[in-house]
């Protein structure tokens, strides 16, 4: 699932697509303090050692140490699910609209004021969907919102013929992703390196 990830991360982020490497992929990011990144299926010293470059990202599956020339960043983890359709419901006060342009949907519940408050995207890559960006507004947040927009992004992806999501997690989003039934596949390390 690690390479379907890749392939809608470089969707949803408008990136280059990605370039096979025998470990996972490298993908060419090209933007001020993000140049490159590598999404290796595991540790892969003699790539790892090689990257001198500042700006370089990892995202290795995983947990691995890693020199003091990388920052380490807070764990993350990879997590996957069957795609289902059900209905997505936001509070009265509250509107959900979604759209789909191109291999990407997005989803957006706006309050009463017309404010944004909560938002997410899932690119389309091959069967599968990788779910990115998810956030609910801090004065938004505890009224199910971040919930709705998983459940509008699953049913909109499914629609579209995904039958598999995926994503990378934080640990408070791990939290909510595994109360909607998804479930990890492997931690993750993600490392940037300054030069």
């Amino acid at each position: 699932m690690l390479d379907a990830w890749v392939h809608g991360w470089t969707i949803s982020r408008n990136t280059p697509a990605p370039v096979p490497l025998p470990s996972g992929s490298r993908v060419d990011v090209g933007l001020p303090g993000h140049a490159v990144r590598y999404v290796l299926h595991a540790y892969d010293a003699g790539l790892v050692d090689g990257l001198r470059s500042p700006d370089t990202w990892l995202k290795i599956r995983g947990e691995v140490a890693l020199d003091a020339r990388w920052e380490v960043q807070p764990r993350e983890y990879l997590m996957t699910t069957q795609l289902s359709a059900t209905r997505a419901v936001v509070p009265p006060s509250y509107e959900l609209t979604h759209t789909q342009r191109g291999a990407i949907l997005d989803v957006t519940v706006t309050a009463a004021d017309g404010s944004v408050a909560a938002r997410g995207k899932a690119a389309l890559a091959r069967d599968a969907a990788m779910f990115d960006q998810i956030e609910t507004s801090p004065e938004h947040r505890r009224r199910g919102l971040g919930r709705s927009v998983m459940t509008a992004l699953a049913s909109a992806a499914q629609y579209a013929g995904a039958t598999a999501g995926v994503l990378v997690a934080t640990e408070d989003g791990r939290a909510l992703y595994s109360a909607l039934g998804w479930t990890l596949d492997a931690p993750m390390t993600a490392a940037v390196s300054r030069g």
